[in-house]
């Protein structure tokens, strides 16, 4: 039961955050690692960064 807890408990926190806007580093380098192995993995400050860019670089901010 703690294992299909845990697993839950990590869905909800992976969906909060995409709700949010927030980036889940995580789970990219896990599957950059899995499905792209000879690919380096970006830092978080540059996962991050590329992630803000492609959310608002197409005017997608919601201000006036």
């Amino acid at each position: 039961m703690t294992g299909a807890l845990t697993h839950f408990w990590r869905r909800a926190v992976q969906t909060a955050r995409l709700l949010i806007g927030v980036p889940d580093y995580g789970t990219y380098v896990e599957h950059m690692r899995r499905h792209h192995p000879e690919r380096p993995v970006m830092s978080y400050a540059d996962f991050f960064n590329e992630r803000m860019q492609a959310r608002y670089r197409s005017g997608g901010g919601r201000c006036c």
